[in-house]
């Protein structure tokens, strides 16, 4: 385990130092400030009312996986089995289930730069050697067969849509990465876990193009759960087993009042309010940073913007320290997410609302007048 080499996750620095002013703008977690269906709260009352507070089977109640069978059958006409759904402690607890099925140490990970912190982190716990591979605006964002060709890994790890960007994976593309990856033996994972938060475009699950793919997706978001912890992954057939035994040994089961809870958790109707929330949302900021700030791109999904600040500084770090200090805006520096100039970007999360972020677009106007690297 590389301890050594593991990353803190700057922006949980800054959520800590954000309480510390009473009128902090928030533009930096990235969680939902909805909440989920109200089907789901009463769910998990019932669920505290009968005192279902035992394990579960590690694979997770058949009841939730079943519902997640459908969901893949009617949003994307995909067939997969309720054996091949693991129920997880977030999408943190699939994330390890993938590693330790897929990849043995000294194995090499390929991830984007940017991408999502904590992929490189458990990577390293378990000594496996994450290999980053340039992305930008040229390609919106996307990691391409391009991309693959001059690396060797075993394993690669796309995230649609994506943290910290918002892009997504066109549809020819992510078949034609997985096409690569099985005819040259690199197993495929793909971060679903923004599905549902898609604004235009329709998103596509990697299951469309391929049975042997990993897939992961979760509660967090989209759903509106983040603090019940529970995610799931999606394995191929043949390793149903040997996640299931993995599983029991990391965390028995996923926590049972979020699972009874999330059997009510595809409320379509609700959901469709949510997304057309965050739309609205992001349309706002969009509009207003880009007056101020260079957006490489309007993100196509999840509920993230990121700006190129590099007109007003040359280190993103120093800058989101400023602007909490002096004008109690809290945002996420690039440097979380990788090295490829990503100490010229901050992350904005669009996760309070309108009025919220009025205040916050209105500080930066102000202190950004006349301030120029």
């Amino acid at each position: 385990m590389r301890y050594d080499k593991m990353s803190s996750f700057i922006v949980m620095d800054i959520v800590r130092d954000a309480l510390k002013y009473e009128d902090t703008i928030h533009f930096e977690i990235g969680q939902p400030d909805l909440p989920p269906s109200s089907k789901v709260k009463e769910n998990l009352l019932d669920a505290v009312n009968s005192e279902k507070f035992a394990y579960t089977e590690s694979l997770g109640l058949l009841s939730l996986r079943e519902k997640i069978v459908e969901h893949y059958k009617k949003v994307y006409n995909v067939d997969i089995e309720p054996s091949q759904v693991l129920l997880t402690p977030g999408t943190s607890g699939a994330f390890l289930v993938a590693y330790t099925l897929t990849l043995q140490t000294k194995g090499r990970l390929g991830l984007s730069d940017p991408s999502y912190p904590c992929y490189k982190n458990f990577a390293y716990m378990f000594d496996i050697e994450p290999v980053f591979m340039n992305i930008d605006k040229t390609t919106n964002y996307q990691l391409t067969t391009n991309h693959l060709k001059n690396v060797q890994i075993d394993a690669l790890q796309i995230s649609s849509p994506s943290n910290p960007t918002g892009n997504i994976y066109d549809k020819e593309n992510l078949k034609e990465l997985i096409e690569y990856c099985d005819e040259k033996n690199i197993t495929f994972i793909s971060d679903e876990l923004y599905h549902g938060l898609v604004y235009e475009k329709q998103e596509v699950t990697a299951l469309e193009f391929s049975e042997n793919v990993f897939v992961i997706n979760g509660f967090s978001k989209y759903y509106c759960m983040p603090g019940l912890r529970l995610g799931w992954i999606i394995v191929p057939k043949h390793l149903v087993r040997q996640a299931e035994i993995i599983s029991q040994n990391i965390f028995i089961s996923a926590p049972t009042l979020s699972q009874y809870a999330a059997l009510e958790a595809f409320d379509y109707e609700y959901l469709d309010s949510i997304k057309n929330i965050f739309k609205e949302r992001r349309d706002y900021l969009y509009h207003e940073l880009n007056e101020i700030f260079d957006i490489d791109a309007k993100p196509e999904g999840a509920f993230y913007l990121w700006a190129n600040v590099s007109k007003y500084t040359n280190n993103s770090f120093d800058f989101a320290k400023e602007l909490l200090e002096n004008i109690h805006i809290a945002t996420t520096p690039g440097i979380d997410f990788g090295s490829n100039n990503t100490n010229q970007y901050l992350r904005f999360a669009y996760t309070r609302d309108i009025e919220h972020m009025k205040e916050g677009v209105e500080r930066l106007k102000e202190y950004l007048k006349g301030k120029k690297v």
